[in-house]
C-alpha cells in the first residue's frame, strides 16, 4: 500500500489543505493527515478540537485517516509504515525551509521521500496564521475554510 502522510498543526483546516488532502486521496492508496500537537506554537484550538474539525472535513473521502502525534516525524512516519512524507508549496519562500526539511528528514530515514503539492490558484494566499487574524477580528472567513470550521472559529473568538 502507498502510504502519504500530510503533516501540519491545521490550526484551523483551511480550503487549502483540503485541496491537498482530496487531490492526495486520488494518488496514494492511503493519506494520513497527521495533526501535530505544536504546544511550541500556541495553538488556538487544542488538538482534540482540530482532529475532530479535520475528520468532520474529510468525512467524504474514503482513504483518508486523521491521526494527532507529537514527537519526530520520522518516528511517526515509521509507526505508520510510511515512506511518502507530503507537504505544501504556496509560494516560492516556502521551498527554502520545506527544502532544508526534506533534507534532514530524509537524514534520519532515508527511505522516506518527500511530495510538493501546490495549492489551487484560488487558495494560494490562504493561511491558518491569516485565517485566525481575520476571525479573531470578526472577519468572515467562510469562504477559505469549511462552515464546521468557521463555526468553530467564531465561537473560540466570540464574533
Amino acid at each position: 500500500m502507498n502510504t502519504a502522510v500530510y503533516p501540519g498543526t491545521f490550526d484551523p483546516l483551511t480550503n487549502g489543505h483540503f485541496d491537498l488532502i482530496e487531490r492526495a486521496s486520488r494518488l496514494f492508496d492511503k493519506v494520513v493527515v497527521a495533526i501535530s500537537a505544536s504546544p511550541g506554537k500556541g495553538p488556538a484550538f487544542d488538538i482534540d478540537l482540530r482532529i475532530a474539525l479535520a475528520r468532520e472535513v474529510v468525512a467524504g473521502l474514503d482513504n483518508i485517516e486523521v491521526v494527532g502525534f507529537s514527537g519526530l516525524m520520522t518516528e511517526f512516519m515509521q509507526q505508520q509504515q510510511a515512506r511518502i512524507l507530503l507537504r505544501g508549496l504556496r509560494a516560492v519562500s516556502d521551498f527554502e525551509y520545506e527544502l532544508q526539511l526534506a533534507n534532514m528528514n530524509r537524514a534520519q530515514m532515508p527511505e522516506l521521500e518527500t511530495v510538493f503539492l501546490t495549492p489551487a490558484v484560488e487558495n494560494s494566499y490562504i493561511s491558518s496564521t491569516l485565517i485566525r487574524e481575520i476571525a479573531k477580528l470578526g472577519g468572515d472567513v467562510s469562504q477559505h475554510v469549511h462552515p464546521r470550521v468557521a463555526e468553530a472559529l467564531k465561537n473560540l473568538y466570540n464574533t
